[in-house]
């Protein structure tokens, strides 16, 4: 979505929930939890690199305090702008502030099949499938793999998925379960293959890596390893915190900010302290515990404040920002999907964030869902449409056609409205029928957003990857299976 002005007479809504002097004082007290309470990073090479640049490391508990100069310092080298690339150069997204690009979310496991509706284990041609509807739909933006391949082989699972989606979208790819080192030297090498070389991934990294933090203020070795591996190639990696309050954070909004920057500041510090100039991104999917049953709620004024306080974080430390948004706790893609969805990724986008995930989840990221997915997209054409802002040119303020119709007249038939009313947002799946027609049928559109998702899965093939390049990817999987066993 681009979130540019349409004229440069027109204003980007904007949203701001932090004060200059807010941001300021959550980054000090970052600051003072990294240095004074610390950090959990276990993994020798991290340690390794923390020592080498001041920090106290604790190898006992594997924590480590860093002085606030060193992670000031380290941010600094952290690229403000930069591009996400797609096996298809028109598809290139760019990070640069001025648009939101949203994308399907992580790792659900269970599939609302679109042809018995009924829930099931997500498998590898869900994955497939997932990618093909994604590729169609010019709302989605890039790729997460959205559901686990349960079907696959755990050894090379993650390769699998990742081989899946290029085959079946031109799209960008993002993955959050490259999580070791071994994991991420293949992903690496397939990743090259796309592009056609090292350097050509350095240069365009059709594949960027998303890492969650465990929270409070820890990190998994296996992936701060395989996002050290990530930053050496130049390829993206952004830290995800779902610091909840009252369970993984402070009950305070304030307090799991501050947790969850810590973990996310501390990690991408760390990229930078070993390969200065690194792609990074901030990532945030934060959220309060429910507090009768303490599950994670997947929507809620709290989960809207931190998505647009996080914005105000990242662009602090001037780097891209993906929220969490979307992916509703709803069981179906009822009313309660689109408030939350609509409130999420609203709130999210008018705050300024780069990427925007959750599309075609339900349960709180656990169910995949075809039709919500397509509504999914109707809402983010709603929120594109609202942050192009209003027009202020000539053209837009029609003194020629107000002067033309006069007083008493009507517009509906002056060639200036067949050619301005192309502007206006048209529905797909919003019900604007008489109440007589909804009567007669309520399920229409929803029925109608399952129908498209189907005829997408049947027909949408986008351009298929080079025989030569398939096979070069499903020998790198295979290699990878192979040292996995001989393990």
């Amino acid at each position: 979505m681009n979130t540019a002005p349409a004229t440069a007479a027109g204003v980007r809504p904007r949203l701001e929930v932090l004060s200059p002097a807010a941001i300021n004082r959550i980054h000090q007290a970052t600051l003072e939890v990294i240095e004074k309470v610390g950090v959990k990073f276990p993994s020798e090479q991290a340690l390794d690199i923390w020592a080498a640049h001041g920090a106290t490391v604790d190898r006992a508990t594997s924590i480590v305090k860093v002085p606030a100069h060193v992670i000031e310092a380290a941010l600094k080298t952290a690229p403000p702008a930069y591009t996400l690339a797609a096996r298809n150069p028109a598809q290139d997204l760019p990070l640069d502030g001025h648009h939101v690009h949203i994308a399907t979310d992580g790792c659900g496991i269970e599939v609302l099949d679109p042809w018995t509706l009924q829930v099931r284990r997500s498998s590898l041609q869900d994955v497939a499938d997932i990618a093909r509807v994604a590729d169609a739909l010019g709302q989605v933006g890039f790729h997460w793999v959205a559901v686990s391949a349960q079907d696959s082989d755990p050894a090379t699972r993650t390769h699998e998925e990742l081989l899946a989606v290029w085959r079946n979208s031109t799209k960008h790819v993002q993955t959050e379960t490259v999580v070791t080192a071994e994991d991420a030297r293949t992903a690496i090498a397939m990743a090259a293959a796309v592009a056609g070389g090292r350097e050509a991934l350095r240069r365009r990294p059709v594949l960027s890596l998303m890492q969650c933090t465990i929270s409070p203020l820890a990190h998994d070795g296996g992936p701060i390893e395989a996002s050290l591996i990530a930053a050496e190639a130049g390829v993206p990696v952004g830290f995800m915190t779902m610091a909840s309050c009252a369970f993984s954070g402070p009950a305070t909004i304030a307090g799991s900010l501050v947790v969850g920057n810590a973990e996310v500041v501390s990690a991408m510090a760390l990229m930078q302290l070993a390969y200065p100039g690194s792609p990074v991104y901030y990532a945030a999917a934060q959220t309060a515990m429910d507090l009768r049953t303490g599950a994670y709620t997947g929507g809620g004024p709290e989960d809207f404040l931190f998505g647009a306080a996080t914005n105000a974080l990242a662009d602090f430390y001037n780097v891209p920002l993906s929220m969490g948004a979307f992916a509703t706790g709803d069981k179906t893609s009822g009313w309660q999907a689109g408030l939350e969805n609509g409130l999420s990724s609203f709130m999210a986008s008018v705050a300024g964030s780069d990427m925007l995930l959750g599309v075609g989840l339900l349960h709180g990221s656990r169910i995949w869902s075809f039709e919500q997915m397509i509504l999914d997209a109707e809402i983010a054409s709603i929120v594109e449409a609202m942050l192009r802002g209003i027009p202020f040119d000539d053209e837009a303020l029609s003194l020629e056609a107000i002067a033309e119709v006069g007083p008493g007249g009507e517009y509906l038939t002056l060639p200036h409205t067949r050619t301005a009313m192309k502007g206006l947002w048209k529905a797909s799946y919003l019900d604007r029928r008489t109440y007589g027609q909804w009567h007669d049928d309520p399920d229409k559109y929803h029925r109608d957003a399952l129908e498209k998702a189907r005829h997408l899965i049947r027909n949408h093939h986008p351009e298929p990857l080079d025989p030569a390049l398939d096979r070069e990817l499903v020998g790198l999987v295979e290699g990878h299976r192979k040292a996995a066993l001989g393990a």
